[in-house]
């Protein structure tokens, strides 16, 4: 025996050190969590589920929701007797809460080792290294140049590919600006090279991610002005991706090139997810949207032209400072003109740092009843929508085994999850469904052909 192999034999590899991530919030989180995963990965570190057994634990924050870092705190509160057991585990916080704190939260929380927001992760691993830092900076080099290459175990036939990221609207209800920093766009050459590798490890719908994803735009540089429109042109010519989805728009970067991809371009699913917060000019006025009601309907419009069997969907604010009965009814106007197929809808709450932070607030229960009268509305046209899906055809893509025997569950054009008796299919399969039934989130149906 060698003296390598008799070393190998006496001292064996070290077991793996395992990391367990919570994401909160958006899908970009969902995107950044597995980009941190593979970082990690790279020192060595494997996914695990189980809490108690990480070697490191990560919190990837979102400061949207209300109550963000008291959320946080509470979840590090549970954390404390497992650093007490374990001293050598890490704890990390990353994300836009970790951005908007920074040194607080160790100051609230000493056993969090390591915080780093959410253009800095990285840095990560030269964090861990180290074993305590705080990096909330927004480094000038691009993240993703400096990040492995996605793992080669990604087999999920659905992925998220960021392209942009920091939104320059400054909304006067929202923390984004100050956490994510300024808009800044991928180079197109990096975002198809990462679609095609994607492509290639067996995704087959890839979901374009950015806070304000459609103002995505491309340099001189790469072969001429790019639009997003063009972006979605260019990855739709990728063999063997079937699908392609993206989120979160704004209405004033809804471009004619964009609209004419909804039109033209069949990989494009007919799902536009728009958000307009109110239906009072007033309101929007106030909110710092720089678009008016006319404009949003009229935007619709072209777009229900261009594609008319689309399902729209948006998001509502109820409640913001200085709001009336009639800018209320204002949005409940606007949500019956336009018949959304799902949205999104919630409660005002002032964020620190944010324009809005110190106007006076609706009175809770005043905003709490206009709540409930919007949600009814959008609770109906969902329905609605979902039951004027019995009797189609569409395609579902298969993303996983469901909870009954030989059955699968996958994701319609439209989103909807779709539940399939489907014994021989398997995950990845691209196959033609007759909706049968709707539930409240959901929809079940029978195969018309196995696909692909």
């Amino acid at each position: 025996m060698t003296d390598l192999a008799s070393k190998t034999a006496q001292d064996p590899e070290p077991a793996a050190k395992k990391l367990f991530i919570k994401t909160y919030g958006c899908q970009m989180n969902v995107y950044d969590s597995q980009r941190m995963a593979e970082a990690m990965g790279a020192e060595g570190y494997v996914l695990t589920e189980d809490q108690s057994q990480a070697d490191m634990v990560l919190l990837n924050t979102c400061h949207i929701r209300e109550k963000a870092a008291e959320k946080l705190y509470s979840d590090l509160g549970r954390l404390k007797p497992l650093k007490a057991e374990r001293p050598d585990l890490k704890i990390g916080v990353a994300g836009c809460v970790a951005q908007a704190e920074g040194e607080e939260i160790q100051r609230r929380m000493p056993i969090v080792d390591l915080v780093v927001g959410p253009q800095a992760y990285h840095r990560l691993p030269a964090m861990a290294r180290a074993g305590r830092g705080v990096d909330t900076e927004f480094p000038a080099e691009d993240k993703f140049e400096h990040l492995p290459k996605p793992a080669a175990t990604r087999r999920a036939p659905a992925a998220f590919l960021t392209v942009q990221e920091g939104c320059d609207k400054f909304c006067a209800f929202c923390v984004v600006p100050y956490t994510r920093g300024a808009e800044v766009s991928r180079p197109v050459s990096r975002i198809l090279s990462e679609a095609r590798d994607l492509v290639s490890r067996g995704v087959r719908e890839i979901t374009l991610l950015g806070q304000n994803v459609n103002g995505w735009h491309g340099a001189a540089s790469e072969g001429g002005e790019w639009g997003f429109g063009r972006l979605i042109r260019a990855i739709a010519e990728i063999d063997g991706l079937d699908r392609i989805r993206y989120t979160t728009s704004h209405p004033n970067d809804m471009a004619d090139d964009l609209i004419e991809a909804h039109r033209n371009e069949p990989k494009l699913m007919p799902y536009l997810h728009l958000p307009v917060q109110s239906g009072s000019n007033r309101i929007l006025k106030a909110m710092n949207r720089k678009h008016t009601v006319d404009q949003y309907l009229r935007l619709i419009d072209r777009i229900r032209d261009a594609r008319p069997d689309i399902m729209l969907t948006s998001d509502f604010i109820v409640g913001f400072p200085g709001e009336t009965n009639q800018d209320h009814q204002d949005t409940l106007d606007l949500v019956a003109r336009v018949n959304f197929g799902t949205a999104f809808s919630f409660k005002y709450s002032p964020r620190p740092g944010t324009p809005a932070y110190d106007r006076p607030e609706v009175d809770s229960d005043v905003a709490d009843a206009r709540l409930q009268e919007l949600q009814a509305l959008l609770s109906s046209q969902q329905k609605a929508a979902q039951e004027g899906m019995v009797g189609r055809e569409m395609g579902v893509l298969f993303e996983k085994p469901g909870r009954l025997a030989g059955q699968m569950v996958g994701k319609s054009d439209y989103l909807h999850a779709v539940f399939v008796e489907a014994p021989d299919a398997k995950v990845g399969d691209l196959v033609r469904v007759r909706i049968t039934h709707s539930a409240a989130n959901s929809l079940a149906g029978e195969l018309v052909d196995q696909g692909r």
